[in-house]
């Protein structure tokens, strides 16, 4: 994607900050549900925008991460399901960049899809940064490792790398508190007539009317139209951060996420990530669809 923003005028820049300089530090003015199943490839190919919009607009919203529970009925079928599966995760991972290994149905599949959402759940008892940062690591070992994320060894471990407290994600993990969290994102997809995912609700905190609904996938420049329709204004994009400070904040990015969060070519990407190789301040990691980096601290 070649898209490159246009931002208005410094004085108008300014203006906005103006505004905003303040209100930002006490409350953020939109919020957007993001509607996701941790089985999901279309939920993980939303990851490079994800980033992207952050990166650029996160001083105006707050993300809030809803399980829709939309694949946990997998199990119910299963006549031909593991081949039907890869194919969708194979041609997912071609068209949109971000890799999934559909050999995961033949070798080694999800047996019980709900107990990972109710372990994101148990994660997000630990704060919300930890719950999205314990959702990341899942859909890591999911598409890039097939792992069978119902696996508690599996799930500890996202733990642990995640920084969690494990005893009381342990706890949380069998908890009721944990099954009634994941009710509630079950009820709230439904009241909000969720049948598609992912899918992306932007509320405005100070408008009383109800969200702004992006079902599916889109390029990137459709999510910051409807975030600027939500703030009725047209701030500039927040400068993108140096190549180093992004992998070394984020620790583990794929090469289309790279890609988009920079405007660049694939070829452009792998260039410049061969040059933080040979500082050795990154790790290449092979993947079936594509390239992820891994920063390596110092």
């Amino acid at each position: 994607m070649n898209w490159k923003p246009t931002g208005p005028s410094n004085t108008q820049e300014q203006k906005n900050s103006a505004q905003y300089g303040f209100f930002d530090l006490l409350k953020k003015p939109v919020e957007i549900y993001v509607f996701v199943d941790p089985l999901c490839p279309e939920c993980w190919s939303l990851e490079p925008s994800l980033k992207k919009l952050s990166i650029e607009y996160g001083r105006f919203f707050t993300i809030r991460p809803i399980l829709s529970g939309q694949l946990t009925v997998l199990n119910k079928d299963k006549f031909d399901k593991p081949k039907k599966l890869k194919e969708i995760w194979e041609k997912t991972a071609s068209r949109t960049g971000m890799s999934c290994d559909g050999d995961l149905w033949l070798e080694n599949p999800v047996n019980l899809p709900w107990l990972a959402s109710i372990a994101i759940k148990a994660a997000e008892l630990q704060g919300k940064k930890a719950g999205r940062n314990f959702l990341r690591k899942v859909q890591e070992n999911l598409f890039l490792s097939k792992r069978d994320i119902s696996d508690e060894a599996t799930l500890m471990e996202c733990a642990k790398e995640v920084n969690l407290d494990i005893n009381e994600f342990t706890q949380d993990l069998y908890s009721n508190s944990a099954k009634k969290a994941l009710q509630c994102d079950l009820k709230l997809t439904q009241e909000m007539e969720v049948e598609y995912i992912p899918t992306m609700v932007f509320f405005n905190e100070s408008e009383e009317e109800g969200g702004l609904k992006v079902s599916g996938v889109y390029p990137y420049e459709i999510y910051v139209k409807v975030l600027k329709q939500m703030l009725q204004m047209d701030p500039p994009p927040a400068k993108t951060p140096d190549l180093e400070d992004f992998i070394a904040y984020y620790g583990f990015v794929g090469n289309k996420e790279i890609s988009v969060v920079y405007d660049w070519s694939k070829e452009k990407t792998e260039k410049e990530m061969k040059k933080l190789q040979l500082k050795q301040m990154v790790e290449k990691v092979p993947v079936k669809y594509g390239t992820f980096y891994r920063h390596v601290k110092g």
